[in-house]
């Protein structure tokens, strides 16, 4: 009889542990030393090596729950993405690059990518011709996002894959907003996968982090580079990381189950002009939605009713918190065109389809009842304040 897949909650508890030898604790016990024995020893350990042992248990329970061989954590998602990035691209080399994705990562390659003398292309569109139609004799990677950042955009893996493998590239993905409870890009052929650790994986909005998974040979050309860059976690926030995905899968499940619901709600509102959704049968990625991932995520995206001003909206809420990041247990609200992709500029925002009035929402894991009484509040307070201003300006006249 051969050993049982194991389950995703079952991986998240127990992959990657350390075994308390000496005092036979439940958890894995926290190596703070910076320095260790560089004699009589099989490994010599150091931080900035990636190899510290909550750095390597760590790795081992990430690359585990991504179906890879082998995997890294870094200081930032961007420190994750810049590296594996870098790691495949030299001078001379191009790049092809989906049209939506985090600002991030768009603004590192506008502003980074001509320094270095790398090449790169954003496609018009998501469908294979579009990737296919930007490839070039010197182009080395396709990297994507899917379900993007912040339109929920759905890009098929599987023709990524078959389009990288046809022309010999390397396939990377973003895959922070589908986390690996919803998603596994290795299934469908994706060489490359990054993770904004700071969101599902932390999970509570109190841990900055980064991860790439892949084979073994990848992840040992992406550490050659990263050991120069420097862009290693300190062992505290390890611990804390590798504490928090115990719990990963009982929360995306929870919040994949809240945002459902809210989606729903919200596109059947009146005031709601516009919902962004991938489990919302009429949402263009729907049915390939279906086939890659075994969730639709705890994030959507949603446009008021032009009547309505968005950042009136966000102030107005008492349990939804307008904050800057996301996938934390709490619900969270922000405008992209204030932050997270502020700085890719209005023009380029209006050709990805990102409306000033977009409202980003990551949904937590509040009772649903609570947050659409929260809405509810918040839209009938802006109704009351829109009133009494235009009464106040009738009076004036």
């Amino acid at each position: 009889m051969g050993t049982p897949k194991k389950g995703i909650n079952t991986i998240c508890t127990h992959e990657g542990e350390i075994h308390d030898e000496q005092f036979k604790g439940a958890i894995s016990p926290l190596y703070m030393s910076t320095s260790y024995a560089f004699e009589d020893v099989e490994v010599k350990r150091y931080p900035r090596y990636f190899n510290t042992p909550n750095q390597v248990a760590l790795s081992q329970k990430i690359a585990a729950l991504e179906h890879a061989e082998a995997a890294m954590v870094f200081g930032s998602g961007m420190a994750a993405i810049s590296t594996a990035l870098l790691a495949f691209l030299k001078a001379g080399d191009h790049v092809v690059l989906q049209k939506t994705l985090y600002g991030g990562t768009y603004n590192f390659v506008n502003e980074e990518f001509s320094k270095y003398g790398i090449e790169y292309s954003f496609t018009d569109g998501l469908e294979p011709q579009d990737f296919e139609t930007k490839i070039k004799g010197n182009t080395k990677v396709i990297f994507v996002e899917t379900p993007s950042n912040p339109l929920l955009t759905i890009t098929d893996l599987k023709a990524i894959s078959n389009m990288a493998k046809k022309h010999g590239l390397v396939s990377m993905i973003d895959n922070t907003f589908a986390s690996p409870v919803n998603q596994n890009p290795i299934d469908f052929g994706i060489d490359i996968i990054i993770h904004s650790a700071t969101k599902y994986m932390g999970g509570h909005s109190d841990i900055c982090a980064g991860a790439v998974a892949s084979t073994q040979e990848n992840m040992e050309r992406i550490f050659q580079l990263a050991k120069n860059l420097g862009g290693s976690l300190s062992d505290y926030t390890v611990w804390l990381l590798e504490r928090s995905i115990k719990t990963m899968g009982i929360r995306v499940k929870a919040q994949n189950t809240n945002a459902q619901h809210m989606a729903e709600y919200l596109a059947a509102h009146s005031d709601i002009n516009k919902v962004y959704y991938p489990g919302l049968p009429d949402h263009p990625g729907h049915e390939l939605a279906k086939t890659q991932m075994s969730g639709f995520g705890g994030m959507l995206s949603f446009e008021l009713d032009q009547a309505y001003d968005a950042s009136q909206f966000q102030k107005a809420l008492k349990l939804i918190k307008p904050s800057m990041s996301l996938a934390g247990v709490e619900s969270t609200v922000l405008s992209p065109t204030q932050t997270s992709h502020a700085l890719i500029g209005p023009e380029e925002r209006k050709n990805q389809g990102i409306a000033d009035g977009l409202i980003r929402f990551s949904v937590g894991i509040e009772e649903p009842e609570d947050l659409i009484f929260d809405i509810e509040q918040a839209l009938k307070e802006i109704k009351k304040g829109n009133k009494a201003g235009l009464f106040k300006e009738q009076l004036t006249k």
